[in-house]
């Protein structure tokens, strides 16, 4: 059995060119879409092996798993993406951790963090949408996008960058392909109404990455294919 650098290394290897043939498929640069690797209950070691491997960016889910990790990786040139849900309350936690905040849902943590991020900086967010209307999880429901998108861009501090989205687990990966083309669709509706360029779209993960990138996603959220089985808390 490997080394668990030389897994991380080989499943690097075989992500990359997955995703090289799913943009040649829809005649695309494989090099417009960035692997994020979620080390959500993965150790920092796990991390450190994986940006060896020439990953650059990592997501985590919650501020306090990050907090607990993030000196043991310190110095590392990669970039740290939220991508669970922000309470308000730790908001200001949120903008100390981490460069891209990339599942805000609300105006509440948006004013927290337009204020949290202090004078000269402007942090990248992604709105969260909720596209499936029986889930009870996070996102901002499609009917309020255009309030939220335009509430953000008058926030100074804030630079929207474009929308995030959790499939909807189904028997058949490939069943999340309607939710990735609405996304797609969503975020060239906002950036018509109000002239604006929202170049990222964060969909896909490891069991549909490929139908996402096919329907235009420029940031794909790679755990269990990336760093192997998640282990239950």
């Amino acid at each position: 059995m490997g080394t668990s650098q030389s897994v991380v290394a080989e499943n690097v290897a075989a992500l990359q060119e997955r995703v090289e043939q799913a943009a040649a498929r829809a005649r695309r640069k494989a090099s417009d879409v960035t692997i994020v690797g979620v080390s959500k209950t993965f150790p920092a070691e796990r991390i450190r092996e994986a940006f060896e491997s020439g990953i650059r960016h990592f997501g985590e889910n919650r501020v306090q798993e990050w907090e607990s990790k993030a000196p043991v990786v310190e110095g590392l040139a990669a970039t740290w993406h939220l991508v669970g849900h922000l309470q308000r309350n730790k908001a200001a936690r949120a903008i100390r951790l981490f460069h891209t905040i990339d599942s805000l849902d609300n105006l509440p943590v948006a004013e927290k963090l337009n204020h949290a991020a202090g004078e000269g900086r402007r942090l990248p967010v992604l709105i969260e949408v909720r596209l499936d209307p029986t889930s009870t999880k996070t996102g901002c429901d499609p009917a309020e996008l255009s309030r939220l998108v335009e509430g953000l861009l008058l926030m100074p501090r804030l630079e929207l960058r474009g929308l995030m989205t959790v499939p909807e687990l189904t028997a058949d990966p490939q069943h999340a392909r309607p939710g990735f083309r609405r996304l797609r669709e969503m975020r060239d509706a906002v950036s018509r109404q109000f002239h604006c360029e929202l170049p990222e779209l964060s969909m896909g993960m490891s069991r549909d990455f490929e139908f996402a990138i096919e329907e235009g996603a420029t940031q794909i959220r790679i755990g269990t294919a990336l760093f192997g089985a998640r282990h239950s808390r």
